[in-house]
């Protein structure tokens, strides 16, 4: 028990014209004056549940390069695609979880101010009239009219009950507020994350497609030899296998790409203007005028805008400013004030209630000639017995303290976790992209010598389409790849608490 004064506004005083209320005012400043002892337990130091550092040294820091959160990297500073920056601005103007979440803060903010009033006595303006026959002979009908002002049940907060109850709305708001910004990133990461799969699955496509193209082609030629007797019937076989695999190809990636865009219009909550979608790749040709020894070459480099870096060499108390940490940690206090108002509830509770104004014999006299009334009434209520009941509510605040230190504790290193497997993919994917863009070097000067053994008779139509097969599978690979280190990179930004439109406060 915490007996430490509180400090109570002042309750405004009520007094009407030649109306002595010297009793009732000192029974509200008694009350406003009145210190209560709080009964919330004192939150302990807590220590990070996690390592120091990210494993392996993920993020090793560069000498003489001091390091700030991701945080202050706001998304527009990060995303620098244009088209990208307009889709994340429309998903935030409309997306419909995030406007659920600003509805909760208002509510909190809300229940917020109805705890506050709790702590300050409510005056009503009150108007009361009665008629009803006398007790005594003749048993005359009279009347009586009475009007003022009146405080209902003002409850003295002299264990914090009222105060312990307000402290914990407070939290409830704020964590709501968290809750708002960690929807805000996560919508702004899924935004990123759709945008770059859209335009992977476009890069796909028209891979697909420009491979469709050369080897119908292709197949036109065979079929013409084929008719002239020059070709056997297994090369056009392989030939026809080699254009319907393609279109297969064409297929799958015409639906991915529609699909992408039906879940970039849910996150957005508004259908797609054209100029959001990403651009139309172009690829060019390996052998240009051969359409027989023909295909699509991308270039890595070129798939799609890179993102701005991220600082390196962050300690792992970055993740204390991440917004879902700050709520889980809201929602700490918010339970251990709740301790202190199960607590204040077992000792007796002081309700006062007072009026004051005039009263009258008629109505119409009630302002002219009416006299002074006044009321003043205490109700004071201790538990004695209860089978239990305040007890267990003490016990079932501190284990659901208990339990919301679990979740904070938890929280922190689930966002550590996040945190260490997107240095890990960042890393692993770079290295990876790296030898895939090699694979895809090594494919294509492979294409080109079998394509030129081809022309020269030294191998066979099956040989140059074996290459062709490799470069399109190796190019498919390159793109899935790429896409994975660049949404590896997105999810570390997301996990260090980045996508806020200012920097984030701890």
């Amino acid at each position: 028990m915490n007996c430490t004064p509180r400090t109570v506004a002042a309750v405004p005083h009520v007094s009407l014209p030649s109306v002595p209320l010297r009793s009732v005012s000192l029974a509200v400043l008694a009350s406003a004056l009145m210190a209560g002892c709080s009964m919330v337990p004192v939150m302990p130091e807590r220590t990070l549940p996690v390592a120091a550092q990210w494993p392996d040294g993920a993020a090793a820091q560069t000498a003489g390069t001091p390091a700030a959160a991701p945080a202050s990297l706001t998304w527009r500073q990060y995303f620098a695609d244009e088209r990208l920056q307009a889709l994340i601005e429309a998903a935030l103007a409309q997306n419909r979880d995030l406007r659920v979440a600003v509805l909760n803060i208002d509510q909190a903010r809300a229940a917020w101010q109805i705890a506050r009033a709790d702590q300050l006595p409510t005056v009503n303006a009150a108007l009361n009239g009665t008629r009803q026959p006398g007790s005594t002979a003749p048993y005359a009908v009279g009347t009586t009219a009475t009007g003022g002002l009146s405080i209902s049940a003002f409850e003295l907060d002299l264990f914090g009950l009222v105060a312990a109850l307000s402290e914990a709305a407070s939290a409830q708001f704020l964590a709501t507020e968290e809750a708002r910004k960690t929807v805000q990133i996560s919508l702004v990461a899924s935004v990123a994350h759709g945008y770059y799969q859209w335009w992977a699955d476009q890069w796909q496509l028209a891979l697909a497609e420009q491979t469709l193209r050369t080897r119908e082609a292709t197949l036109k030629l065979q079929q013409l030899k084929f008719d002239q007797g020059v070709l056997n019937e297994l090369d056009l076989r392989t030939a026809q296998s080699a254009v319907e695999q393609a279109r297969i190809a064409v297929a799958q990636f015409r639906r991915a790409v529609q699909l992408d865009a039906n879940a970039m219009t849910l996150l957005l909550g508004q259908p797609l203007q054209p100029q959001w979608a990403p651009l139309v790749p172009t690829l060019r040709l390996s052998t240009e005028g051969d359409a027989e020894a023909a295909a699509p070459i991308i270039d890595a480099r070129k798939l799609w805008p890179s993102l701005s870096a991220l600082p390196v060499g962050l300690p792992s108390e970055v993740l204390l400013k991440r917004p879902d940490i700050v709520q889980a940690e809201q929602l700490l206090k918010a339970a251990n004030a709740n301790i202190g108002a199960a607590r204040a509830a077992r000792f007796p509770r002081i309700a006062l209630t007072a009026s004051a104004g005039v009263a009258s014999n008629s109505l119409e006299g009630l302002f002219t000639d009416g006299r002074t009334a006044w009321s003043f009434a205490g109700n004071l209520t201790a538990p004695i017995f209860d089978m239990g009941r305040s007890a267990a509510n003490v016990q079932v605040s501190e284990l659901k303290r208990d339990a919301a230190v679990a979740q904070y504790d938890k929280a922190i290193q689930t966002a550590f976790r996040e945190v260490s497997d997107a240095l890990v993919s960042r890393s692993t994917y770079g290295d990876q992209v790296q030898a895939q863009q090699a694979q895809v070097e090594a494919e294509a000067a492979r294409f080109r010598l079998s394509a030129l053994r081809y022309r020269t008779g030294v191998a066979s139509q099956l040989d140059l389409l074996d290459a062709q097969r490799s470069l399109f599978a190796a190019q498919q690979s390159l793109i899935s790849t790429e896409l994975a280190r660049q949404q590896a990179h997105i999810g570390l930004y997301k996990a260090l608490g980045g996508g806020l439109e200012a920097p984030a406060t701890p």
